[in-house]
């Protein structure tokens, strides 16, 4: 800037000295002076370094105003003036009356019947084989629909020749009936037994309340006079036994209801009467008795006690319903006395197509009120244990 100045000061004096009218050219130095100094402004020292890229400097701006366009626009909600709240008053209601709480009624079945009690033959009367006797029972329709087009008929165990079906008359719902059927006492000494059911006109057999298992009523009687001792009749009696089943070990019993079905998984008790078995015979008196379905599984059925009598003994048949495959049962006879299980006998039966005669004789026990117990328990895997009891008795040979 020193320089610049003596530069005009030299200007001006060689003006001055060709007569140059040195107002004017003050005046243009001035002008000049002052544009000089306002374009010598953008050399100034400023901060960027001497070597920035203008481009550099303007694609960083570029990005930053790309990012500040970016930023959410601040939106101030507006403070909405609120009315202050006004409350109805609601309508005064009149409280409950208090009403006696009914209980709700079960669902109403339409064929249900209930035993009332045994009119005529009390359970136990002796006759002489070949005795005819009327047995009568008394029923009340409990259920919800009329019966018409009835009628009773066998179930199970002894038939004793009864006449099946016996038509009934008209019962409506509430009404007691009694029902009848003519019967013959069988030829040998023992006791019977017969299961009974009444069935709708569609064929359908209806529960009993108060019967046995629920659904039967039975005719038990003696064949034997004299009042001597007429035996004892495990298949007859068979529905009367509490049936158990478990595993091994055995933690807890299972409580099994006689009838099956023989699809139960716990094992089964059950009649299979007239069915072939494994060695081909079909008799008439079978009781089924499968363990528990696991290996080493066990069934057993505690029956009604007895007294057993002077020269009696236990006689059966054992084997398995055919085919029987692979089935290996342990079979056993035992009676419960003061709440202590004894043994009078134990059988391994394998499918061999032959059944075994089984013969014991009771006589350590004559005399003694016992009850027997029938047990069958699988011996490794329980797949193919059809085991059944062909007309297991007490009797005197």
């Amino acid at each position: 800037m020193g320089r610049f100045r003596a530069s005009i000061s030299k200007y001006n004096i060689i003006n001055s000295q060709k007569g140059v009218d040195m107002s004017k050219i003050k005046f243009i130095s001035g002008i000049f002076l002052i544009t000089v100094l306002l374009l010598s402004g953008c050399n100034l020292p400023s901060n960027a370094p001497a070597t920035e890229n203008p481009g550099a400097v303007q694609t960083s701006a570029a990005l930053t105003v790309e990012a500040l366009l970016n930023q959410p626009t601040p939106f101030n909600t507006p403070t909405l003036p609120v009315a202050p709240p006004t409350f109805t008053a609601l309508p005064t209601m009149p409280l409950p009356t208090s009403t006696p709480f009914v209980a709700p009624t079960a669902t109403a079945t339409c064929d249900l019947a209930q035993f009332i009690k045994d009119v005529t033959i009390p359970d136990g009367t002796n006759f002489n084989s070949g005795d005819t006797f009327t047995k009568t029972w008394r029923l009340r329709n409990i259920g919800t629909c009329t019966w018409s087009g009835y009628s009773l008929v066998f179930d199970s165990g002894d038939s004793m020749n009864g006449i099946s079906p016996v038509m009934l008359g008209t019962v409506a719902p509430g009404q007691e009936v009694d029902v009848s059927t003519t019967l013959k006492a069988p030829p040998a000494n023992g006791t019977y037994r017969g299961y009974w059911r009444i069935r709708n006109g569609g064929g359908v057999l209806i529960p009993v309340q108060g019967g046995a298992q629920g659904k039967s009523f039975y005719v038990e009687i003696k064949v034997g006079g004299g009042g001597g001792s007429a035996g004892f009749d495990l298949h007859t009696q068979a529905p009367s036994a509490q049936w158990l089943s478990c595993g091994d070990p055995c933690g807890g019993a299972t409580t099994l209801t006689f009838g099956g079905p023989d699809t139960d998984l716990n094992g089964f008790a059950m009649f299979r009467n007239n069915a072939t078995l494994e060695d081909g015979s079909k008799p008439s008196k079978v009781v089924e008795t499968h363990p528990m379905w696991v290996n080493d599984g066990v069934i057993t059925g505690l029956y009604p006690a007895y007294t057993v009598q002077p020269g009696e003994r236990f006689r059966a048949k054992i084997g398995f319903l055919g085919p029987c495959g692979s089935g290996n049962v342990i079979f056993q006879l035992n009676y419960k006395q003061g709440g202590t299980l004894h043994p009078l006998g134990s059988w391994t039966e394998s499918c061999d197509g032959n059944l075994t005669a089984v013969n014991v004789d009771l006589s350590s026990i004559a005399g003694q009120t016992v009850q027997f117990v029938l047990g069958a328990l699988a011996n490794g895997s329980s797949g193919q244990d059809w085991a059944i009891w062909v007309s297991p008795r007490v009797e005197i040979p």
